[in-house]
């Protein structure tokens, strides 16, 4: 869940347009992310992991959902460490929160138009 009032001071300065443009680019880019992570997953490519969830969990940190980036980090941590148990559901659980994630900024956007 995107903490709002932290969202909206820090975005505060920001012209419309480039808010805009941080949410649509994280939308779009989203489904390219979930992909490589799903192939890292399954190749057991832990570096790739680790890097993929790290780079991920900075963009959920622009949006300031902790429960999203906690799970990213989740995953980054057990790629680093070659930890491979709970991968699947980690990963689950990292598409179910950015999914919220993705609602909540489209309704975001309606204020940023």
């Amino acid at each position: 869940m995107i903490d709002r009032t932290t969202f909206t001071n820090m975005y505060e300065n920001f012209d419309k347009e480039v808010i805009n443009e941080i949410i649509e680019i994280f939308i779009r880019e989203y489904p390219t992310r979930i992909k490589e992570l799903e192939k890292d997953i399954q190749a057991h490519d832990f570096d790739s992991l680790a890097k993929h969830a790290h780079s991920l969990k900075g963009v959920i940190a622009n949006f300031y959902d902790e429960d999203a980036r906690q799970i990213a980090f989740q995953l980054e941590k057990k790629g680093k460490s070659l930890d491979s148990s709970g991968l699947d559901e980690d990963l689950l659980l990292l598409k179910k929160a950015c999914e919220h994630l993705m609602a909540e900024l489209n309704e975001i956007r309606k204020n940023y138009r």
